[in-house]
């Protein structure tokens, strides 16, 4: 019979580990195929570089509206490495899990990988274990790393934005950060949000198909639009413009900032990504986009220009432009 809890004992190293592995984690992350139980897994790979990247998910609370910090664990870093212009392929999955958490909430979560990988056609090829006693840690934490291939030779990066680019956006931001201090808030609004989360590397692969001119992606998770487009400027070297009016927010984060004084450009997104491309690339781009499953309200938010250097600016519904700067301590805690 599975346990009720999980206790320090699966930790152990012993039969209790041997169980959790094989009886919890494995039907989740098998998909069929042999395992052999080895401490690394073994990845055919046929190009001469790969990309890579690891993230950290410690969200609280672990389950909300859309998604749980499973979910956001698989598409953070799916979405990180497509943001480099890469196919995502396998993934890690590392797991500190504090004693006396449910092993009903522990299965809903890898559930919830498990189909958040599917649909990315990615594989969770390793993992890792590892139980704390109570009060060590909060329910449960996860890492995961991932590597993919890249698409095209030239590489989105950063630093790349060039004066005259267009800044597109798939999709209304802040949502997902709105949805999970609601929730762990407890706040009664009346508004049906949900996270953002979601894997972009079919979105992703759907604009590196139509275009070989992609300057730059990136996903505006912690720190959200504004800090993110603040980076960009300064890595770059260029000025950021920004248009109120076309920056796309729903009716019900709109509200929730309004009720919490908050404003959306600095709340976390999941599912969100930003295009930074030529001016006679974004046609082609943003209808590209339009016609896929995250990428239907796909709009252009801005555009880039040569001074002042390293600064974003947005221009105001009621006339003016003002300075937006970098996200300056937390927002919103815990959000990812």
């Amino acid at each position: 019979m599975k346990p009720a809890k999980i206790l320090l004992g699966h930790g152990s190293g012993g039969k209790l580990s041997h169980r959790l592995i094989s009886e919890i984690f494995l039907p989740y992350f098998s998909d069929g195929t042999p395992n052999k139980m080895n401490d690394a897994a073994v990845l055919p790979f046929h190009t001469d570089s790969v990309v890579f990247s690891t993230d950290s998910y410690v969200v609280d609370p672990i389950e909300f509206p859309g998604g749980d910090i499973g979910k956001i664990a698989v598409c953070g870093t799916v979405n990180d490495i497509s943001m480099m212009g890469a196919k995502p392929l396998y993934l890690s999955a590392g797991f500190i899990i504090e004693e006396g958490l449910p092993v009903t909430v522990l299965e809903r979560i890898l559930s919830s990988m498990q189909t958040a990988a599917r649909e990315a056609n990615v594989r969770v090829v390793t993992g890792d274990t590892k139980v704390v006693p109570h009060g060590a840690a909060d329910k449960l934490f996860i890492n995961t790393a991932g590597v993919g291939i890249p698409l095209s030779e030239q590489i989105p990066t950063g630093s790349r934005a060039e004066p005259g680019d267009m800044i597109i956006i798939n999709g209304p931001v802040a949502e997902h950060g709105i949805t999970v201090m609601a929730t762990r808030e407890g706040l009664e609004m009346n508004l049906s949000l949900k996270t953002d989360s979601a894997p972009l590397n079919g979105l992703v692969e759907a604009i590196m198909s139509v275009s070989g001119k992609i300057h730059v992606m990136r996903d505006p998770t912690r720190g959200g639009v504004a800090t993110t487009l603040n980076e960009i400027a300064i890595q770059s070297g260029v000025a950021i413009r920004i248009d109120e009016q076309k920056i796309p927010v729903s009716p019900e984060v709109s509200a929730a900032c309004e009720i919490l004084g908050l404003d959306p450009l600095y709340i976390a997104n999941e599912g969100k990504l930003i295009v930074i491309c030529p001016p006679d690339e974004s046609e082609r781009v943003l209808k590209t986009m339009r016609k896929t499953k995250y990428g239907h309200e796909a709009c252009i938010i801005g555009t880039v220009v040569e001074q002042p250097a390293g600064k974003v600016f947005i221009r105001a519904v009621i006339g003016g432009q003002r300075l937006i700067d970098m996200l300056a301590g937390e927002q919103l805690p815990r959000i990812c």
